[in-house]
This record gives C-alpha cells, sequence and structure tokens, in this order.
C-alpha cells in the first residue's frame, strides 16, 4: 500500500481571517540570503532599504528582524526576486504550529515575533 505524505498546503496557517482581499497583498520576496525556497507560513519581515521581504530573520539589522507578514504560498526566491501573496494585516487568527520562523530562534524571539505579527491584527493561536 502506498503511503501519503501530505506537505503544507498554501494558506494552511490559516484559523480565520476577515476579508482576504483586505487582508491579502502580493508582495516581493528578494532573493539572495536566507530565502531559497520558502514555504507556505513562513514568517516575513520587510527590508527597510528596498521595501521587498525575505523571512523574518531575529538577528538581522536591514529590517527583517521584525515580523510583519506571513507567506501565503511557496516562493522560490532562489536566482531571483518572485512576486507572492502574503497574510499582510488582520483582523486574522493563525495556528502557531503551522508557522515556519527560519534558523533555530529561541523562546523569546519566537515571542517577539509572534507580538509582532499582533501589532498588525495577525493573531497568533
Amino acid at each position: 500500500m502506498t503511503t501519503l505524505t501530505e506537505t503544507t498546503h498554501a494558506g494552511g496557517f490559516l484559523v480565520w481571517e476577515a476579508f482576504r482581499d483586505y487582508t491579502r497583498e502580493v508582495v516581493t520576496i528578494a532573493t539572495g540570503g536566507a530565502n531559497t525556497v520558502l514555504q507556505p507560513g513562513t514568517v516575513l519581515g520587510k527590508i527597510t532599504a528596498s521595501g521587498k521581504y525575505a523571512a523574518h530573520d531575529p538577528a538581522a539589522t536591514d529590517g527583517t528582524e521584525t515580523a510583519v507578514a506571513v507567506l501565503w504560498g511557496k516562493a522560490d526566491a532562489t536566482t531571483a526576486d518572485v512576486n507572492a501573496v502574503v497574510l499582510l494585516r488582520g483582523p486574522a487568527i493563525v495556528n502557531a504550529n503551522d508557522l515556519v520562523l527560519t534558523g533555530t530562534p529561541t523562546q523569546p524571539e519566537i515571542d517577539a515575533a509572534h507580538a509582532a505579527l499582533a501589532a498588525a491584527g495577525i493573531l497568533v493561536r
């Protein structure tokens, strides 16, 4: 018998959102750095200099140290910038277990990312 291995789905992290046309936006994911192939639910920060988005990095000093959005679907920024849909603002609720934080963040860093998302109206439960 074949075993089914289910991977993450676009938007699978979402528990609830008020209006999808309000809470989601198309943004540019920057190539390079920790951005290789980002999975749905990846927490993102916004690069201050370019206005592009990249994987949230608590140790960074380029703007990505602050969590501001959650990637909706898979995005491959390995060789070039790509456009992607993100959950950018609330009101919305997301499942903490389905969020992807790159690297090995500490619990205080995870809590800070969740608090930053909450400031945008995205509650992590």
